[in-house]
Formats: structure tokens, C-alpha cells, sequence
């Protein structure tokens, strides 16, 4: 009896220690790093290798979270603009608490949604940006019930296919970019109470879609990392809003919407327009030590990616284009170590799982490659549905989320 009772103890304190091992909070993950420490998730399956798949109401592009036991996705009404979040339960996708908010809709571009932004998460609550037709919302709901939190309104949001950049969380604060073709901004809110902690006015110019990224440079502290058209690459203290560093007129008139990316020590941002990459840079961050400044270490070359995100792996970086092509670079030098054509077009980002890499075409193709130094392709498997998302992965599943579907894949 007491021997069962232990038994049973442990194996809840196993399945505790699985639960909390690694959470998905922000759009590509930790750092907006996109990588996983998960190694097993399949690289071929069938729909019946689904531990779960659920309707989402509405239609959506962003990205799913995860946090412990929750996962949390939005979406939205595109006749009336509302905006939708529900928190589904991980083990079996049943509906924990579903939030709305009615909104005015306004106009969008082709092939885009009022649901393109994904929200982020910690431990106490969920927050999220929208726009609505002539203001910009952000908001926090307790994660436990959804109910609302707080509320703010950052004034008017001018853009030709409405907000896009998703917040993320540092420490005790919620970073909302707010590079616009109005007013522009920074803002660091109090992530308990919505109260402005700091703020850093930005140029106005053409709307940027970059989510911002976390620098950790060896030996010092974390730098918030922010693209635009109108800044070029910035760095920030994200505890502060101080300017360390900047290395603007990079990207010409051109939009940026792919985020950055932190790769072999450089920073990696793009800029493109009309569906295809522009340039990509890597700039070398300054050595406060040797007292020099922030410079542009090399340009990479062909097909350049747009919409999608790079993804790191050791020294290499893979780069994948709209166009469905797929580089690899080697960071020390930028030069090509392998290109490819894998077809379909793109607008989500890859994601790297151990030594494989995962991205999802605008068709609703998973097209999974291996992050080697030689072209590898791994697998293809069809969604059934288009798809503009992101996946994410923690504790062992990946999430893929199509228009108005999402599917939990547990690893092999």
C-alpha cells in the first residue's frame, strides 16, 4: 500500500517536472529564437498521428503558445473584425475559456486577416495587441479564466495591411513595437498593471511586421534587438528603453516585416517588398571592451527571404524564401553552403527541432528538411488547409495551426 502510494507520488512528480520542462510563450519561442530542445517529433506522419485536432472559430495567421498544461491560439471574425482567444487544454485540445472582443473592422490587403499577431504569455496572464479601424489595443487577460486584466489604448494605428508585430515579455515587462506609418513607438508596459514603464519615440515611415528579438551577448546583459525600415537594426536595454546601439539607413524605403534573428554573434534583419527579399544584413554587434561601434559584417546574397524568419543551427543558418527556396549560409562569412528549391510559397517561419527543420507553406504543406551541412529532405505532409502560422513546440508535441485548425503531433 505505502509502496503504490510512492509509486504514484513520483510519477506525478515526473509528470509535473515534464509538464513545466519547457514552454512555448512568444511567437518562435524562447528569445524568438525558434529553436527547440525537443529531438524527437516525427519527420513523416498521417492526420491519424495526431494526439488531437480542434476547429478554431474564425480565421487566423498567428502563432499558438504554450504554457504548462495550456495552450493558448486567437483569431478572428473577418466580417465584423472580433477578435477571439481561446485556452485549450494540451493533453486533449477541450476548450478551457474562450475571450472576445468586438472590434471595428477595417481594411486589409490580400492574403492577410485581422488576426495576424500572436499574443505572449507567463505564468499569471495573456497578453495581446490588435488594431482596430483607427486605434491600436493592447491587453491582458488572467490565464487561468480569461477574464481581463487591463486594458490600453496606444492611440491611432496607420498601416496598409493593419498591426502585425506581436509583443513579447521580458522580465516583468510587456515590449509592444509600434513602428507605424503614424506616430511611431516603443513601450515598455508593467505587466501587472498596464502602466508605462517606459517609452521611446520612433520615426514614422513604412509599417513594420518585425517582431522583436533578444540579444544575451557572452559576459553581458540582454539587449532588446528591433527592425525597421525607418531605424534600420536597434539596440535597446529592454529594462530601461536606453539606446545602445544603432546602425540605421540599411533598408533604404524597403518594408521590413521578417523579425531579427541572433546567429554565430551576428544580427540577422531583413527588409523586401512585392513578395520577395530585398537584403539581408549581418551586422556585428559593438564590444563596449575595444570601444568600437556597431558595422555591417557582410551582405547575404540571393534569394532572401521576406516574410519568413531564418533559423539557426551551430554555424549555419538556413534561410527560407517566400518562393520556396532554402539556403544555408555559414555565419562566419555568409557564404553559401547549400541552396535549394522545395516549391510552395511561404509566410510562416521555420522552426529547428534537434537536427531537423520544420516550416509550413501558404498551401498548408509541412515541408521538414535536416539542419545539415548537405540538403536533406526529410519529409512533406499535407494540413488539409492553408496556413500563414508558425509552429510551436513544447514538452515533447509540436503545434500546427492552419486558418481554422489546430493539431497537437507528439514526438516519436
Amino acid at each position: 500500500m505505502h509502496r503504490r502510494c510512492w509509486l504514484t507520488l513520483g510519477l506525478l512528480c515526473l509528470s509535473l517536472v515534464s509538464v513545466s520542462g519547457e514552454n512555448w510563450s512568444r511567437f518562435r519561442g524562447p528569445d524568438g529564437a525558434g529553436q527547440s530542445k525537443q529531438t524527437a517529433i516525427p519527420s513523416v506522419w498521417t492526420k491519424d498521428d495526431y494526439l488531437w485536432r480542434v476547429e478554431l472559430p474564425g480565421i487566423g495567421h498567428s502563432s499558438p503558445l504554450v504554457w504548462e498544461d495550456q495552450v493558448i491560439v486567437s483569431s478572428a471574425l473577418e466580417a465584423d473584425g472580433t477578435k477571439i482567444i481561446q485556452s485549450l487544454r494540451a493533453t486533449d485540445g477541450s476548450l478551457l475559456w474562450e475571450t472576445r472582443f468586438q472590434l471595428d473592422p477595417y481594411g486589409l490587403g490580400r492574403s492577410t486577416s485581422h488576426d495576424k499577431a500572436s499574443p505572449v504569455m507567463d505564468g499569471e496572464r495573456v497578453y495581446l495587441t490588435w488594431a482596430s479601424a483607427d486605434k491600436y489595443h493592447v491587453a491582458a487577460l488572467d490565464r487561468r479564466s480569461g477574464n481581463e486584466v487591463w486594458r490600453r489604448s496606444l492611440g491611432s494605428f496607420e498601416a496598409e495591411h493593419g498591426a502585425g508585430a506581436s509583443p513579447i515579455r521580458f522580465g516583468d515587462l510587456l515590449i509592444v513595437p509600434n513602428d507605424q506609418a503614424g506616430p511611431s513607438s516603443t513601450l515598455a508596459l508593467d505587466c501587472e498593471t498596464g502602466e508605462t514603464r517606459w517609452s521611446v519615440d520612433r520615426r514614422s515611415g513604412t509599417t513594420a511586421y518585425s517582431t522583436p528579438a533578444i540579444y544575451r551577448p557572452n559576459g553581458g546583459a540582454a539587449q532588446l534587438i528591433l527592425a525597421s525600415t525607418a531605424h534600420g537594426v536597434s539596440s535597446f536595454d529592454p529594462n530601461t528603453g536606453r539606446l545602445n546601439w544603432e546602425l540605421p539607413d540599411v533598408f533604404g524605403k524597403i518594408r521590413v516585416t521578417g523579425s531579427p534573428v541572433v546567429a554565430g554573434g551576428l544580427i540577422f534583419a531583413q527588409c523586401g517588398a512585392g513578395g520577395t527579399g530585398k537584403r539581408m544584413v549581418a551586422r556585428r554587434p559593438p564590444d563596449p571592451a575595444a570601444g568600437n561601434t556597431a558595422e555591417v559584417a557582410y551582405e547575404v546574397e540571393g534569394s532572401i527571404p521576406y516574410v519568413p524568419t531564418p533559423v539557426a543551427y551551430g554555424k549555419w543558418l538556413f534561410l527560407w524564401a517566400d518562393s520556396g527556396i532554402v539556403s544555408c549560409i555559414d555565419t562566419r562569412n555568409g557564404e553559401r553552403v547549400w541552396r535549394e528549391r522545395v516549391g510552395g510559397s511561404y509566410y510562416g517561419s521555420p522552426v529547428r527541432v534537434g537536427d531537423r527543420i520544420y516550416c509550413v507553406s501558404r498551401e498548408g504543406e509541412v515541408v521538414v528538411l535536416g539542419a545539415q551541412q548537405e540538403f536533406q529532405l526529410l519529409g512533406r505532409i499535407d494540413l488539409e488547409e492553408p496556413s500563414h502560422s508558425t509552429p510551436a513546440i513544447a514538452d515533447g508535441v509540436m503545434y500546427l495551426r492552419t486558418f481554422s485548425h489546430l493539431m497537437a503531433l507528439a514526438a516519436d
